[in-house]
């Protein structure tokens, strides 16, 4: 499994992997994003378990053993022992509540950007979001089902790939608030993915923005690989800065500290009866983004929480009586 996150390009990726206990894998892989990882491999023994490969292959050889190996990909310019030095101490931390991640080794090696890019696509699979959409890698054939909408994806070094629990939380409530013929807003797009979800559940008019001129470019190649997408419209912008759209949907996958700068622009441009949707907040930082977005005007309609990252739906109205804070 691979999880993307951020927006980021460099010549050369340092790359750390981590074996701890598969109780303690969210954790472990919650802590390594949160020290500044732009993705997460996941090599799990589980998962070949009875698994049947590409050309009908079955894996009951593979040796089934009681840890996981988390790989976490940083910036040439972090510090990678002062990363190792803090998840050590982060995963000690984690037995105050009830988590042991029991003899913790570590591996560290350097990569040139070629090697990541490849590194990377070993993880990536046809991966089935919710009921309705599939992320499906762009080098892969895949036959979708009756119904089944899918998202080709080549999330390049935008590192979208839109299977980490943030995207799929903002796909589910994309699917709640989207009926057909909305404005889409999304706010640092990055892949492109949420931006290409809502063409696909039926929005009219979908602007996509994101301050790196990289993610800019990729988002638009993805947005290429999908067919009826001619009306997503990406731009280069700083969140909704300088932006006077009238949306019935914003959507924003970013970090928490940076939600709370456009709670008050989202309130300014999202229509009466409209939605904000936004993702990427760690569990310490809800509290935090909920008290920004009320202080704004909007009201709390749903709270979706996976493991350590929550979720939220927020609405504009002037009629409560059917919103429920979560």
């Amino acid at each position: 499994m691979f999880y993307g996150l951020g927006i980021l390009i460099m010549d050369k990726w340092q790359e750390l992997t981590v074996e701890v206990l598969r109780d303690a894998e969210e954790a472990a892989s919650n802590i390594l994003i949160e020290l500044g990882s732009q993705g997460v491999a996941i090599d799990d023994s589980a998962d070949y378990l009875g698994h049947v490969g590409k050309y009908g292959e079955v894996f009951p050889e593979i040796k089934q053993v009681e840890t996981v190996k988390i790989t976490a990909y940083y910036p040439e310019h972090i510090d990678i022992e002062e990363v190792e030095k803090e998840a050590s101490k982060r995963l000690a931390e984690l037995t105050h509540f009830g988590v042991d991640a029991g003899e913790v080794h570590y591996e560290t090696q350097e990569l040139a950007e070629q090697d990541w890019a490849e590194n990377w696509k070993k993880y990536y699979e046809p991966t089935r979001i919710s009921h309705d959409l599939t992320i499906v890698p762009s080098w892969t054939d895949y036959e979708a089902s009756e119904g089944e909408k899918t998202i080709r994806l080549d999330p390049g070094m935008a590192f979208g790939t839109g299977t980490h629990p943030t995207t799929k939380m903002s796909l589910f409530a994309l699917e709640q608030v989207l009926r057909g013929g909305e404005t889409v807003i999304d706010v640092g797009t990055g892949s492109g993915v949420l931006s290409i979800a809502s063409s696909l559940l039926g929005a009219k008019d979908i602007y996509a923005y994101d301050l790196d001129e990289v993610a800019v470019r990729v988002a638009q190649e993805n947005i290429d690989l999908n067919a009826n997408t001619e009306n997503i419209h990406v731009a280069t912008g700083n969140l909704l800065q300088g932006v006077d759209i009238q949306a019935d949907v914003i959507v924003a996958n970013i970090l928490a500290d940076i939600l709370v700068n456009m709670t008050e622009d989202a309130y300014r441009l999202v229509k009466d009866e409209g939605y904000l949707i936004m993702s990427g907040i760690i569990s310490d930082k809800w509290e935090m983004v909920r008290k920004s977005a009320e202080d704004a005007g909007f009201f709390l309609e749903t709270h979706m929480v996976q493991g350590e990252w929550n979720a939220c739906v927020f609405k504009k109205t002037d009629d409560i009586s059917g919103v429920i804070g979560g």
